[in-house]
């Protein structure tokens, strides 16, 4: 993968993390500085999200753990399980807001 179509596929991501977020209705601040979204939750607790440009994977480090995901086929999945980039943002969102969160992918 060429820098130019991991940035456009990340940027895409990152948009769609966004949007969803929004359309969730559950209150959680989304705040986007370059390469990096950080979701941060009413009780404090954060998720962060940031690209790694160099390896072209998205990273992310919620309460619970640190996941990388590298783009496959037409998805992020994570390196260790497997798991799609929002589906497990969704689980991470709902289990740190305290409400159920779903992020479509």
């Amino acid at each position: 993968m060429k820098d130019s179509e991991f940035h456009a596929l990340a940027e895409q991501q990152f948009q769609a993390i966004e949007e969803g977020i929004e359309a969730s209705g559950v209150d959680i601040d989304c705040e986007r500085q370059g390469n990096v979204l950080t979701l941060t939750f009413e009780n404090k607790s954060k998720i962060i999200i940031n690209t790694q440009e160099p390896l072209h994977q998205i990273w992310v480090a919620t309460r619970a753990n640190g996941f990388h995901f590298a783009y496959q086929g037409d998805a992020w999945i994570d390196n260790r399980e497997g798991n799609e980039l929002m589906t497990l943002l969704s689980a991470a969102c709902s289990s740190q807001a305290g409400e159920d969160v779903e992020l479509l992918s």
